[in-house]
């Protein structure tokens, strides 16, 4: 079974997360970065048989990547078998609101997996309005890691059973 993962990163922790997954399945993983400037990689969705989507929530919002590419391929993605994810730093209801409000309500009913998996914050990597916020919202001025890779084997299972 082929599986393409798309995902938009800011700091690096989406990125991190889509690697720790792509390494769960025995088949390829085709991995997207849509963050990147560069990304002139054309990908047909017809060669996948499954199509896995995530990406970071700053300020309660998606990746502007994201949200496109969901929209820009809907009716494609609605007839794969979908994974859906976000990389942040809420956890219980407020992740999973925050997971049920980015993604189109069309791919949340028809996917067969849907997590977050945690976040990170690397202040060397943030700019300074991205520091200051962080700084003034989380009463934190040091790096964080709280990735679950509990819930990337979990989300790869469902992936894999589906």
């Amino acid at each position: 079974m082929s599986t393409l993962l798309v995902y938009a990163t800011k700091y690096g922790s989406t990125e991190k997360c889509s690697k720790i997954l792509a390494e769960k399945f025995t088949d390829e993983v085709k991995l997207i970065n849509l963050s990147t400037k560069n990304n002139n990689q054309k990908v047909s969705l017809a060669d996948y048989d499954r199509v896995i989507i995530g990406g970071s929530i700053y300020m309660g919002k998606i990746q502007k990547e994201i949200k496109e590419y969901c929209l820009k391929n809907l009716m494609l993605l609605k007839e794969k078998k979908i994974g859906l994810y976000i990389c942040c730093m809420s956890k219980g209801d407020t992740a999973e609101q925050t997971l049920n409000k980015v993604f189109p309500p069309e791919l949340l009913t028809s996917a067969v997996a849907k997590d977050y998996f945690g976040g990170e914050f690397n202040f060397k990597k943030m700019n300074f309005l991205d520091k200051f916020i962080t700084k003034k919202v989380t009463k934190t001025d040091t790096d964080v890691s709280n990735i679950h890779e509990d819930k990337i084997d979990q989300f790869a299972k469902a992936m894999t059973n589906a």
